[in-house]
C-alpha cells in the first residue's frame, strides 16, 4: 500500500501530464496500488439520447495487465441504468460501496464519481483483493480528494482546449486528437466491420459575413453561440465537436452506419433552419463529410470534405453532400493526396 508521501509524490507526476489517456492510465495505477486492488477500471459516461452510457476507458486486472478503450458500438455500451452501483453513484455524486456474489466468492467494490461542471463526467471502480473486505473510511477519503484535485486539473487542461467563444474543442486540440480518432476509428471497423465507420464533416454558416455586417459582430456572436448550443443538442456524447474559427465548425462522428450518417447530418441542418435567431432570423448552413479511412492524415480528410461542402456552397447553400457520393455520382473528380498543398494547421 502507498504511503501518503508515495501518493502525493505520484499524484504530481499524474497531473504534469497532458494526455488524458495517459492521466487515466496513471491514476488507475494509483489507485490500484494504494489499495491492493484486484481490478480497477476508469469509464466514460457518454449521452446517447434519453440513455445513458458507460464505456470502459482504461482497466487495470488483478495481475496488473492494462487495456485501453472499449471499441464497441455506441448501441451496444452497456446502459448507466442497467448497473444499479454505477446509477447511485452518478445520481448521488458519491461512493457507492457494493458485493456481487455470497460467501468466498464474494467481491467486494467501491464506484466513485468523476465530477465535472454539471455532474459525473466518469466513474471510477475498484474492485479489492480478496483478503481485503472494505475500503477503510480514511482510504474512501483520501480518493475523494484525489478526484477533486484530478477534477480540479483536467478543468484546467479542458479550458486550454476549449474555443472560448463556444466552448466547444478548437482546432489545436483537433490536431492532438486526430490520430486516436483514426486509431479508434480503425478498431470499431475492425471489430463491427463496415457497420461501424468513423466520418469527418466540416459545417459552414451560409453567408455568415452578411449576418456580421446587417447586424455586427455582437449578433454574430450570438449565432456561434447558439449554433454551438444546438450542436451539442444534436450529436451524442461520443461525437466530436470542434469550432475551428469563424464560421466554421468540424464534427467527427464515431462508429456510425454508413445509411445513418448523412440522416443525422440532415436532421441537424434543417433544425438550424427552423431556428428563430434572435434578431436575425433564419440562419442555414452547408455541410461536406467524409468517410474517414483507417490511415487517413487530418489533412486528407479536411479536403475532402472541403470539396463536398464547396459543392453544396455552389449549387444553392441549405444542404448536406457526401464526399464519396459526389464522386460516385460524376460531380467531383476524386482528389489527389494533396498534404503538401493544403495548410491546416
Amino acid at each position: 500500500m502507498h504511503s501518503i508521501s508515495k501518493l502525493i509524490e505520484t499524484f504530481a507526476l499524474t497531473t504534469a501530464q497532458r494526455d488524458r489517456d495517459q492521466i487515466d492510465f496513471s491514476v488507475a495505477r494509483l489507485l490500484h496500488d494504494y489499495v491492493e486492488a484486484s481490478r480497477v477500471a476508469v469509464y466514460r459516461l457518454i449521452d446517447d439520447g434519453p440513455a445513458r452510457r458507460v464505456q470502459r476507458h482504461i482497466l487495470i486486472d488483478r495481475d496488473g495487465h492494462e487495456y485501453g478503450p472499449q471499441s464497441e458500438p455506441l448501441n451496444e455500451l452497456p446502459r448507466l441504468l442497467d448497473h444499479p452501483q454505477w446509477y447511485e453513484c452518478d445520481m448521488t455524486l458519491d461512493a457507492v460501496h457494493y458485493q456481487t456474489g455470497a460467501g468466498t466468492g464474494a467481491t467486494m467494490g467501491t464506484v466513485f464519481p468523476l465530477p465535472g461542471e454539471q455532474g459525473a463526467v466518469g466513474l471510477i471502480e475498484i474492485e479489492l483483493a480478496p483478503h481485503r473486505t472494505s475500503l477503510q473510511p480514511r482510504e474512501v477519503r483520501m480518493i475523494n480528494g484525489v478526484l477533486r484535485l484530478l477534477s480540479n486539473h483536467l478543468a484546467v487542461l479542458d479550458y486550454g482546449q476549449r474555443d472560448t467563444l463556444t466552448g466547444l474543442l478548437n482546432r489545436r486540440t483537433f490536431e492532438q486528437s486526430f490520430v486516436k480518432i483514426v486509431d479508434r476509428s480503425r478498431s470499431l471497423t475492425r471489430d463491427a466491420g463496415a457497420l461501424a465507420p468513423s466520418w469527418f464533416a466540416i459545417v459552414d454558416i451560409d453567408r455568415f459575413k452578411s449576418i456580421n455586417d446587417r447586424y455586427g459582430h455582437l449578433f454574430g456572436d450570438d449565432v456561434l453561440l447558439l449554433m454551438a448550443r444546438l450542436m451539442r443538442q444534436a450529436f451524442r456524447g461520443c461525437d466530436q465537436l470542434f469550432r475551428f474559427g469563424g464560421e466554421e465548425f468540424v464534427i467527427v462522428l464515431e462508429g456510425t452506419p454508413a445509411e445513418n450518417v448523412e440522416a443525422t447530418l440532415d436532421r441537424f441542418r434543417r433544425r438550424i433552419a427552423d431556428h428563430a435567431f434572435p434578431q436575425v432570423g433564419q440562419v442555414t448552413i452547408s455541410i461536406g463529410y467524409t468517410r474517414i479511412g483507417p490511415s487517413d492524415p487530418a489533412v486528407t480528410c479536411f479536403d475532402r470534405a472541403d470539396a463536398a461542402l464547396y459543392y453544396a456552397k455552389e449549387n444553392g447553400r441549405n444542404q448536406v453532400r457526401c464526399y464519396e457520393t459526389l464522386i460516385a455520382d460524376g460531380c467531383l473528380d476524386k482528389r489527389e493526396d494533396s498534404t503538401a498543398d493544403i495548410e491546416l494547421f
